[in-house]
């Protein structure tokens, strides 16, 4: 155990301040999430807090980080276990884009899909992802996966995220909502079924803006990974109808040398537990084995311990997805 991870393990287990000490015989398993007011970290705290109560010999404790983009370095570094990581880090990590070569981290399971939309005011003249052109635009932070997605969606469509709107970037995902609701900027990128931000805003009278069928379609022609997708209809109050958009599923990733008894009781905690986290949260319906199946692309991408139990319960051999489309990336320097 390196001495950062030692360190890190040390200070959550005498704070306390993500779960409660657990008894010693416990192996302890750290979860990286994201920043305060996101959807992983209100995703990641509900996971471990149920795996944890149906799992007695596992200590799962989550910890914030900046998001997606720097879980991957900690993971790879051994500073954390297992972390939440979105769809198209995953993606460009596993494909070596933006790398020296590709990463060897493993996946545990798919937690959820991964959508993108704007949230604006009530009374905000925005109907269509065009309105929002040239617009005071909140992005999200620049370690968030959600903000990776809006640099594929405007590459696809032509766009410029900095230069075509008035991009603001995050320190925090939860600055974004208050942001919306006093007038500060004219719409939050987000996405995602249950996810925070997205709360707040339609909680106060908001309304969801997505993309038009022209656009889901030169979204998905240029990068056939970034499949249509809708926001179901009640997925956030006040919404009434369906919402069309793109996106894909994010996943819980393993550092490479996570051993595999570990993934594997993890891997069958988190399906145990499945019905009360989906209880708890409305992204929870999707974490199930057999949407990690489908949306691995590539079985080797699965750890050797989950991989076990997918084909214990007889969901690793159904047909899978094709496998991974050649390597797309947006152009542009990435945040």
């Amino acid at each position: 155990m390196s001495s950062l991870r030692f360190l890190l393990l040390s200070v959550l287990l005498v704070a306390g301040s993500v779960q409660p000490v657990l008894a010693a015989d416990r192996t302890p398993v750290i979860l990286g999430t994201a920043t305060p007011g996101g959807g992983f970290e209100l995703y990641g705290g509900v996971l471990a807090e149920e795996v944890n109560k149906v799992a007695p010999d596992l200590n799962l404790l989550a910890r914030n980080t900046r998001g997606s983009r720097q879980n991957i370095p900690l993971l790879e570094q051994g500073t954390l276990d297992v972390a939440l990581v979105a769809s198209l880090p995953a993606r460009e990590a596993f494909e070596g884009i933006k790398r020296d070569e590709p990463t060897d981290l493993k996946i545990i399971t798919a937690i959820y899909p991964t959508f993108g939309a704007f949230a604006v005011k009530g009374d905000s003249p925005a109907k269509t992802y065009s309105d929002l052109i040239g617009q005071k635009v909140a992005w999200g932070t620049r370690s968030s996966g959600l903000t990776l997605l809006s640099q594929y969606v405007n590459d696809a469509l032509g766009l410029d995220r900095d230069k075509d709107f008035d991009a603001v970037y995050l320190e925090r995902a939860g600055d974004g909502a208050p942001m919306v609701l006093n007038g500060e900027v004219a719409a939050q990128w987000g996405g995602g079924v249950g996810w925070p931000n997205f709360t707040k805003i339609m909680a106060a009278g908001g309304k969801l803006v997505g993309l038009s069928k022209d656009q889901i379609e030169a979204v998905n022609a240029k990068f056939p990974f970034l499949l249509p997708m809708e926001i179901p209809a009640g997925s956030y109050p006040g919404q009434k109808t369906a919402l069309k958009t793109v996106g894909s599923y994010s996943y819980l990733l393993a550092r490479a040398d996570l051993p595999e008894d570990i993934a594997y009781r993890l891997a069958k905690a988190i399906h145990k537990a499945q019905p009360s986290l989906a209880a708890r949260l409305k992204q929870g319906r999707d974490t199930l084995p057999e949407n990690t199946w489908k949306a691995t692309g590539n079985a080797e991408r699965i750890h050797p311990g989950a991989f076990k139990y997918l084909a214990e319960i007889g969901v690793a051999g159904r047909n899978q997805g094709a496998e991974a489309a050649p390597s797309s990336k947006p152009s542009g320097n990435q945040q």
